[in-house]
């Protein structure tokens, strides 16, 4: 295991402990089935590249496995910060995380709310659509203004 890789996984499992520890502020994980497109949380809050289908798909896999965190954003708007999938140790800049960049996906997992955050423990990926979502020329857009 590199360091990065060692670095990542003591990153998530200390929020996933955090979580559990403060019963307080976290409230308890419940059962979802949620439906949205893959996205890297960077450019999805900044505005960068769109971030939006396959107008940001190459930007999104090298996000994710630069260890930015990876969302799934539903048809509302609303972001769910995924933590783990399955009984994968190495979710943070996970390759099978971003393999699905910019897909639509169906999961099924446990949601956990603090400080108006939500984040995933997805047990499975119940459907997985691949990319749906327009080009650049479908968008009319080129990242950056170029």
């Amino acid at each position: 295991m590199t360091l990065m890789s060692h670095w990542r996984s003591l990153a998530a499992a200390s929020l996933l402990s955090i979580l559990a520890a403060s019963p307080a502020a976290a409230q308890d994980g419940r059962r979802v089935s949620i439906t949205g497109e893959i996205s890297d949380t960077w450019c999805t809050i900044s505005g960068l590249m769109f971030a939006k289908g396959t107008a940001h798909h190459q930007c999104a896999v090298w996000c994710a496995l630069g260890g930015i965190p990876v969302s799934i954003r539903d048809a509302q708007g609303d972001l769910y910060l995924i933590l783990k999938i399955g009984d994968d140790e190495d979710s943070v800049a996970n390759p099978r995380i971003a393999r699905m960049a910019t897909h639509e996906v169906t999961v099924d997992g446990e949601l956990l709310e603090r400080d108006g955050v939500k984040y995933l423990l997805v047990d499975k990926i119940a459907d997985d659509k691949g990319i749906i979502t327009m080009t650049h020329d479908e968008y009319g857009i080129q990242p950056f203004g170029n």
